[in-house]
């Protein structure tokens, strides 16, 4: 029997019901009893990560505290930008996998050097620090198109599913590979949501789909 996997999830829901999907994608299952089982709290009241974090990061300590006692064995979280208060979570004493760290070095094996990044700034400035201790260079966008991704990813959340959002998001890849990337982390786990793969101009690291798959080696 594998490992119970806990999720802290709801940053947002669609991503954490999409980032399921891909766990249970991935475990190479024969029938219902393979799979992995997972505790999830999917929890969209977490306080803004952007502008509330001593609220979110104590948010955060509580739901894995109530994961572990509910019995997760080892923890994940589906959000990019949350990853500021991973120690808030590591202190629930769980193992904790991590989504920034686990998808740099998934982009360093790759063998490339400059890292397009479309991300929150909060995620930015996480996989700056990762990248650079890589030794890896982050390609980063302008002030205006950041600015773009935000509303984007926004829009996205409100519900706009129309190809506004997903076109936008198709631009900023391209000024990113224009910008010289070699490879862009979709390091908000809304990208992949509105970029394909196959839409990106260079090769495209979905940071969920990396989680994914360490959790199914964590707990597989």
């Amino acid at each position: 029997m594998g490992k119970i996997l806990g999720i802290l999830g709801g940053m947002g829901p669609v991503a954490t019901t999409a980032f399921m999907a891909q766990v249970q994608a991935l475990t190479p299952a024969k029938g219902d009893e393979d799979h992995i089982r997972m505790l999830v709290d999917l929890n969209p009241h977490v306080p803004n990560r952007h502008t509330r974090g001593e609220a979110a990061g104590r948010t955060l300590g509580e739901m894995a505290v109530r994961l572990r006692n509910a019995g997760a064995e080892v923890l994940a979280m589906p959000c990019n930008t949350a990853h500021a208060h991973a120690d808030a979570i590591r202190a629930a004493g769980l193992p904790f996998i991590d989504m920034i760290a686990a998808t740099v070095e998934a982009v360093a094996a790759g063998g490339d050097h400059r890292i397009g990044v479309l991300a929150t700034p909060g995620g930015e400035a996480l996989y700056d620090e990762a990248l650079t201790s890589a030794g890896l260079e982050m390609v980063r966008l302008d002030e205006g198109d950041r600015k773009a991704f935000m509303a984007a990813v926004f829009a996205f959340k409100a519900g706009d599913l129309t190809d506004g959002p997903r076109a936008e998001m198709r631009r900023l890849a391209g000024a990113l590979a224009e910008a010289g990337a070699e490879v862009i982390i979709g390091g908000c786990t809304e990208v992949p949501l509105l970029l394909r793969a196959e839409e990106s101009p260079v090769p495209l690291t979905d940071s969920a789909e990396v989680l994914a798959r360490a959790c199914v080696e964590a707990c597989g």
